[in-house]
């Protein structure tokens, strides 16, 4: 330690030189902090204000003394060795600290300069001395320009590529929190994305050492803590907080770091979800996923639905995704198909919870809400993600996507096993008695399919509502807002969702149910296709088919004929509602349904310019209608509920469609 003499003399001297003109040679001023050797809280706050100072050459040399004695101090060999007095090494490393509220960017140079330096030199003996490093390396602000960003940025990748398997345990939480604000700063987008790979990282070194990990942090919990017994766990709660800050990452304003957050969110709840405990997931799902959801929908419904030409530029845009509605689209669907993954996947452990008919109520609800939004990219996923958590298993190709429809009954996958939505892979094949049944005792919870059914019954039936009667144009509605009309992918979507959702509530099917269902079925049917579309939907003659929407209400239909069948007697009893539905459906193949007061043309007869709506061919399904007419009357025609009906009479009524038929009927 200087003299007392000699210590007022110097301090006199740089307080003099910094009192003074500033163009005055700032060496005494160098010489002056050296000497003192930033030793006393006092001189390190009068080596703040140096670094403070308007002129830039004062600065320059104030942040010169504190960068250059830190390292100075950093490489002398001490005895013992600097990393084992950690109150000693907290104080060599705070001044460098002090600096990130300087909002100067020269001092902010400086001081990354010599957190890199430092980082290179002794990184591997910093011991306690990480949370002040990474608190400089985060120390971001929207004053910092790209270039800084970058040089910070490239500290935090040194950390995370070389030095966080020797990061104390404690720390970890430190290093998930800085990487998000690299992710959360606006400055640069490859910045932002290149941080959430960085997250991806960190959560692969936590998975590699999470038994070293672990010990260390249950090793640090006191006595008090253990005695909470609703606190996470320390290796839960360094999971919990990856995640929330994923969360975070999935609302951010761009779309290409939501898109990029989401896919590691779910990437990283699907590899890892495993490590967590049974109660943490009820954490997950309510401090994570949920509010995720709530956010998202949230900002979709407010967003902008004109194109902001500042925004883009000159750059050139999908019209998909041209305004900030249509890109917030892209960031629902992906949230709510990652959460229903996640439901799926994790099904087993959630079921064990206490709240989990509540959560399972919420996911639904959310999917609901999404069915019947007017974007059909959203719509389409919600039912996708229902599908999901129903359970149906897909083939090789997505059939709400193409429209291609499946030869047999969808199946529950096995156990615990995803198919994502774009998954181009064939699934392993289960053995027939694994497929048949039910995957878990308590899918078979007739509160939650029930809860279930009345979602499906929700989004059938105000989905498949007829708008208003029209304005002045055809495409208009009574207010003067363009008719939605939902697309033959969503209706074709949701009828193959039926058959599944059925085999799981049959046992309290009732007529008033059936009598439901048919409403939904016979208002998809009723609904035109826009005439740009006609050409890749409607076959062309002579290769008259029948369409997907109609192959899947055949699929429908016939899982209803085989369950009443060899059902109970409180199914069989239901025989004079479904030959009323068949029956109804066989009559559209002379009169095709009107669908409200659209007014759209008939298959056939457009010619010429083009129609706003084109009414389905309704012939070969109509025919197809009248064999499980048949087929089901041969079976059922001596069964009390039929003759008491009068079927046979009111199969024969519209003779003059179903006289082609009428030698196949079986008379008992």
């Amino acid at each position: 330690s200087p003299l007392k003499s000699d210590y007022a003399t110097e301090q006199k001297r740089g307080l003099s030189v910094w009192e003074g003109d500033s163009r005055t040679d700032c060496s005494e001023v160098l010489a002056y902090l050296r000497f003192t050797g930033l030793s006393d809280r006092g001189e390190r706050r009068f080596v703040q204000h140096v670094c403070q100072h308007p002129h830039s050459g004062m600065r320059n040399w104030g942040a010169e003394a504190v960068t250059s004695l830190v390292k100075a101090v950093l490489n002398h060999k001490f005895e013992p060795p600097l990393h084992q007095n950690v109150k000693l090494q907290v104080s060599v490393l705070a001044p460098i600290q002090e600096l990130s509220v300087i909002p100067h960017s020269d001092i902010r140079q400086r001081q990354l300069d010599c957190v890199l330096q430092v980082l290179h030199s002794c990184g591997d003996t910093l011991q306690q001395g990480w949370p002040l490093i990474l608190g400089v390396i985060g120390a971001l602000n929207k004053d910092h320009s790209e270039k800084l960003v970058q040089m910070a940025f490239q500290c935090l990748q040194l950390v995370v590529t070389d030095y966080l398997p020797v990061i104390g345990s404690e720390h970890l939480e430190v290093v998930v929190e800085v990487a998000a604000r690299f992710g959360l700063q606006t400055q640069d987008l490859n910045v932002s994305l290149t941080a959430i790979g960085l997250l991806w990282n960190i959560s692969d070194n936590f998975f590699q050492n999470r038994q070293r990990i672990k010990q260390d942090l249950d090793s640090q919990l006191s006595d008090k803590e253990r005695g909470k017994g609703e606190a996470l766990p320390p290796f839960d709660a360094l999971w919990m907080c990856l995640f929330r800050r994923l969360g975070d990452l999935c609302v951010d304003s761009r779309p290409a770091v939501r898109k990029s957050a989401g896919q590691t969110l779910f990437s990283t709840i699907s590899a890892h979800g495993g490590l967590l405990q049974q109660n943490t997931w009820r954490t997950v799902l309510w401090k994570v996923l949920f509010p995720l959801l709530e956010n998202v929908q949230k900002f979709s419904s407010s967003a902008s639905t004109t194109r902001d030409q500042q925004a883009t530029g000159n750059i050139l845009i999908h019209h998909s995704r041209d305004t900030a509605e249509k890109q917030w689209a892209e960031t629902r669907v992906l949230s709510l198909a990652g959460v229903a993954r996640t439901f799926n996947a994790k099904r087993r452990v959630l079921q064990h919870l206490g709240d989990f008919p509540r959560a399972w109520s919420l996911l639904l609800e959310y999917i609901e809400t999404s069915a019947l939004c007017r974007n059909a990219e959203v719509s389409l996923a919600a039912l996708k993600s229902f599908q999901e958590i129903l359970q149906i298993s897909r083939d090789t190709k997505d059939k709400s996507d193409d429209l291609d429809l499946p030869q047999a009954m969808l199946r529950p996958p096995a156990a615990e096993e995803i198919h994502r939505s774009d998954d181009t892979s064939t699934p392993p094949s289960t053995p027939p008695a694994t497929q048949e049944t039910i995957s878990d005792s308590a899918d078979n919870d007739i509160p939650l399919w029930s809860a279930a059914w009345r979602v499906w019954l929700n989004i059938g039936t105000n989905a498949t509502k007829p708008p208003e009667p029209q304005g002045e144009g055809p495409a208009q509605g009574a207010r003067g807002e363009r008719v939605y009309v939902p697309s033959q992918n969503f209706l074709t979507a949701l009828i193959l969702t039926f058959p599944p959702l059925f085999e799981h509530i049959k046992a309290r099917f009732v007529t008033n149910d059936l009598q439901q269902f048919s409403q939904v079925l016979l208002s998809a049917l009723s609904v035109p296709v826009h005439g740009d579309a006609s050409p890749f939907i409607i076959p062309s003659y002579p290769d008259v088919t029948i369409t997907p929407l109609q192959e899947a209400s055949l699929q429908a239909m016939e899982a209803l004929v085989k369950a009443v069948r060899g059902g109970t007697t409180s199914l069989q009893a239901m025989h004079p509602d479904l030959f009323d539905q068949l029956l109804t459906c066989a009559t559209f193949g002379v009169q095709a349904p009107s669908y409200g007061a659209i007014q759209a043309k008939a298959f056939g007869s457009v010619k010429g310019p083009q129609v706003d709506w084109v009414s389905m061919n309704f012939v070969p399904f109509s025919e197809r209608a009248l064999e499980i007419v048949v087929d089901l009357y041969r079976a059922s025609c001596s069964h009390p509920s039929v003759i008491s009906a009068h079927v046979l009479q009111n199969i024969l009524k519209p003779y003059g469609v179903m006289r082609m038929y009428s030698r196949r009927l079986a008379v008992s």
